[in-house]
């Protein structure tokens, strides 16, 4: 998760074809998401940037969830920005 923490406002501007404008007004931090200003993340935890879910985190493996990237993203972009931040940085 640090690596993914590091990236965070450089992930915000990437998942919103607006350049991070219409995820500000997404991610407010109310109604279930987490503030476009903070990475966080947890398990079981729908108020997180990143969220693992409870099976995952009891068999420690498995996936996560991105839940900062908008419904009109390029998700090209998301993948590599994901990929990169975690293997390549």
């Amino acid at each position: 998760m640090p690596k993914l923490a590091a990236t965070h406002h450089e992930c915000i501007r990437l998942y919103d074809p607006h350049d991070g404008e219409d995820n500000k007004l997404r991610l407010t931090g109310r109604h279930e998401t987490s503030s476009a200003e903070k990475f966080t993340w947890g398990v079981a935890n729908r108020a997180a940037s990143v969220r693992i879910p409870r099976g995952v985190a009891i068999a420690g493996k498995g996936y996560l969830e991105d839940r900062r990237p908008s419904s009109n993203c390029d998700p090209y972009q998301v993948t590599r920005m994901i990929a990169e931040s975690i293997f390549l940085r």
